[in-house]
This record gives structure tokens, C-alpha cells and sequence, in this order.
């Protein structure tokens, strides 16, 4: 109980903050909500023909797996467009590119357990893949010969129908997320497997770096010590 009482205080006192370092950390959206949601600073603008995207996720299965739902997983959006958005949706894994048609992957779905997820794709012929705890699924030809725009906002926990804004509860994002971690460039299959791995040794993230990223907290979002686990 006291150590309950503990985390329970350390995890209070850091909701209240709006903006903070989260490296070792982990980002808790306890309950579905149209409100609360995290922005992320990227290290570089979002140019991008190629990358490599990676985090640590879990979900609440209960809210996952209502009738009709979807949830996002990752956002990035400009003035525009929905740049690139990543989904559970219709019991699958999906993602989409400045586009309304999206590449859907039959995969297992997320579940409360902690999975390393990835997400690898470029431009000039088009593949991409999602990786589950280091194992890759069927290659599938997605938007040959695009590029991601720069000048948008990365955000967690809400999927932005405008600039950072008109989200909608029923595509919230309810569960943890750690470890976002993003590359220009597509890693190598055991590059990819090594990201399982609690240090990281592969190439640095240049894009988007867990270790140093900056987040602007709006909400009840719970920001938690990854050593107080």
C-alpha cells in the first residue's frame, strides 16, 4: 500500500505540469477523452521520402475493442493535411498518408501488454511494413513517390481534424506510449529487432528522440517515471 501511495503521488504531481522533458518516461491516457493529448517537439522538420517510426505501446483492450471504434496511434498534421496518422482500426493496424485511403495490416491487435511497434516506409517503391516486437509483417505498396510535408505538429492521445484541433473522444488514444522514436531513413531488420531491446545501440533517432523530447502536456495526461514502475 505505501508504495501504491508513493507512485500514486509521484503520478499527481506531475499531471499538473504542461510542458517538461520525457525522456524515461511514459505517457499514461488513463480514460477516453477529447481533451487531453500530448504535442511533441521533433528535432528537425518532417521532410520526409523515407523513415523509420518506433514506439512502446499498450492499450486498454475494453475502449480498443468497442463497436465502430478507432484509435489513433500517432498524428502528424499540418494546416492541410493529415500528414501521417496511425491507426487500430477495424481490427487491424493502418496508416495514411495525406490521403483518405489508407494501408491496412491484419495483424494482431495491441493489448494491454507493453509491444514494440514500428512503422518503416519510403518513397520510391513505395513499401512499407509494420514491425511487432521485432517481427515484420507482409510488405504493401503505399504511396509511390510522396513525401511528407514539413511544418506540422506531432501529436499523441487525439487525431487533429484541424491544426492542433476538432478532436473527437470516440478516436482517442487510451493506454501508455513510450519510446516514440523516429528516423529519416528505414532501419535494417536487425536494427529494427535491437529497438526490443532496452538500451538502444542502432543508429540515432534524428527525427523525433525519446531520450531528449520535449512535450507539451494538455489534459489528464499522466507523465510517469519510467523507475517508479
Amino acid at each position: 500500500m505505501k508504495c501504491a501511495a508513493l507512485l500514486l503521488c509521484v503520478v499527481l504531481s506531475l499531471d499538473s505540469a504542461s510542458s517538461g522533458h520525457l525522456g524515461e518516461k511514459l505517457l499514461l491516457f488513463p480514460k477516453v477523452s477529447n481533451t487531453a493529448y500530448v504535442q511533441l517537439t521533433p528535432l528537425k522538420p518532417l521532410s520526409l521520402s523515407a523513415f523509420t517510426l518506433c514506439m512502446r505501446i499498450s492499450v486498454d483492450p475494453h475502449v480498443l475493442d468497442a463497436e465502430g471504434r478507432e484509435t489513433i496511434l500517432f498524428a502528424y498534421r499540418t494546416k492541410d493535411f493529415d500528414e501521417l496518422n496511425l491507426w487500430q482500426e477495424k481490427g487491424q493496424l493502418s496508416f495514411y498518408m495525406s490521403s483518405e485511403t489508407g494501408a491496412f495490416f491484419p495483424l494482431k491487435p495491441l493489448s494491454t501488454f507493453r509491444t514494440n511497434l514500428c512503422l518503416t516506409w519510403e518513397s520510391s517503391l513505395g513499401l512499407a511494413a509494420f514491425w511487432v516486437d521485432g517481427r515484420r509483417s507482409m510488405l504493401q505498396e503505399y504511396r509511390k513517390n510522396h513525401r511528407v510535408q514539413p511544418g506540422g505538429v506531432v501529436i499523441l492521445g487525439q487525431d487533429p481534424d484541424s491544426f492542433v484541433g476538432n478532436f473527437d473522444a470516440k478516436q482517442s488514444f487510451v493506454g501508455e506510449i513510450s519510446d516514440v522514436n523516429m528516423w529519416d531513413f528505414v532501419l535494417t531488420e536487425r536494427q529494427i529487432r535491437a529497438f526490443n531491446e532496452k538500451y538502444w545501440l542502432g543508429p540515432i533517432p534524428n527525427v523525433l528522440k525519446w531520450s531528449v523530447m520535449e512535450g507539451d502536456v494538455k489534459g489528464e495526461v499522466l507523465v510517469v517515471p519510467e523507475n517508479h514502475l
